[in-house]
């Protein structure tokens, strides 16, 4: 599975995303192995990049290009619990874990 952190310049801000869905997985156990978690900007990011894409949400209306259901907006970029939540519910949906 491949999940897409976003940010508006790709550097700092979707990589420590990145890192806090990283951290998420491996609350749950799950072989990092099978999950393929990268970052970059808004401006590169595409459809066939990633199964899902963790963004802060005022950036939705600028990634017209993703499919709604791959989008997981965050309300807080440094909240890890709201991360946790997400990262779970995604495994949830796809029967892992």
């Amino acid at each position: 599975m491949k999940i897409y952190a976003v940010c508006q310049s790709g550097l700092g801000t979707s990589f420590m995303v990145e890192m806090n869905i990283k951290n998420a997985l491996k609350a749950r156990g799950v072989d990092l192995d099978d999950f393929q978690i990268d970052h970059g900007d808004v401006g590169s990011v595409s459809a066939n990049m990633g199964d899902y894409f963790f963004f802060e949400k005022t950036l939705q209306d600028t990634l017209t290009n993703l499919p709604a259901d791959k989008m997981i907006p965050l309300n807080s970029i440094i909240d890890k619990k709201e991360i946790q939540e997400k990262v779970d519910k995604i495994l949830a949906d796809n029967n892992i874990a």
